[in-house]
């Protein structure tokens, strides 16, 4: 059974940092895309960022390129996501998500499995 669980969500400060995690089980991670998106309750989902099995190919939304990053450790079957010069208009539930094909990609329906989700709240 594929189980994503995240971690790392919490209330902070507009210009502060925080750093999701995301430990997956229950799949060959390796063979995984793996991304992340965040959904404002009564919007869509939104992609955030994106990393093919090896973190050779990745991709931003356009809301957090140049602030939020993407990585992955294949040994601890985890995804980050380190976020930094948070906005009020950052705050969502933030979702980690797993993809079986080789294409990195944005659109959410693509993605195979995903986890509970993790709050973030931004204080102005």
């Amino acid at each position: 059974q594929v189980q994503l669980v995240e971690s790392g969500g919490g209330l902070v400060q507009a210009g502060d940092s925080l750093r999701l995690s995301c430990a997956a089980s229950g799949l060959t991670f390796s063979s995984y895309v793996m991304g992340w998106f965040r959904r404002v309750p009564g919007n869509e989902r939104e992609f955030v960022a994106a990393i093919s099995w090896s973190g050779g190919r990745i991709y931003y939304g356009d809301s957090v390129k140049g602030r939020f990053t993407i990585s992955r450790d294949n040994v601890k079957n985890t995804v980050y996501l380190q976020m930094i010069s948070l906005k009020p208009e950052d705050a969502a539930v933030y979702y980690c998500a797993a993809k079986r094909s080789a294409i990195v990609g944005t659109n959410a329906a693509a993605y195979d499995y995903w986890g509970q989700g993790t709050q973030v709240t931004v204080s102005s």
